[in-house]
């Protein structure tokens, strides 16, 4: 028990800092992903590529457009962990692999606020294989457009261009 209270003093420790820092602010970019059956589908997505955007990402939006996302990448492919706390709205997660197709999708993310190092690791989403970025949409986007691991995603930060 006194493990968890050590954890939650250090995660308030460093979430003071961050709630008291500016909001990041966000570049755009058109991303588009096609399916097997050859079907494009065209985004507007925010870039996550700093530390702090990274950290922040999609946390206290209220929504988001039906077209957007926000795409995190990263130098060396990996393992990244996405978390859902602060995160108000349900998301579909796409891990990409360097070459731009997609390796994994977590659908429909639960969006909640972690009060515990419990619920840390339960809305914590990762991959089972190394990618280059992750995409974040709009829950239930990826079910409505039939993306599925395999699919192409192309955006001029990814390899497939």
């Amino acid at each position: 028990m006194r493990a968890v209270h050590v954890f939650l003093g250090l995660m308030l420790l460093f979430a003071a800092p961050a709630q008291a820092q500016q909001l990041q602010l966000f570049q755009t970019a058109p991303l588009t992903i096609e399916t097997a059956a050859g079907e494009t589908h065209e985004f507007t997505v925010e870039l996550a590529l700093t530390p702090g955007q990274r950290q922040q990402g999609l946390m206290f939006r209220q929504s988001m457009a039906p077209d957007g996302g926000m795409l995190f990448t990263y130098d060396k492919p990996g393992r990244p962990r996405m978390w859902m706390a602060n995160t108000l709205i349900p998301l579909d997660m796409l891990f990409i692999r360097g070459d731009g197709t997609i390796a994994h999708i977590a659908e429909n993310t639960v969006p909640q606020n972690a009060t515990n190092a419990a619920e840390i690791r339960r809305i914590t989403y990762t991959t089972p294989v190394p990618v280059s970025a992750v995409l974040e949409l709009n829950a239930g986007t990826t079910r409505r457009l039939g993306i599925k691991p395999g699919d192409k995603v192309t955006n001029a930060l990814l390899g497939a261009n």
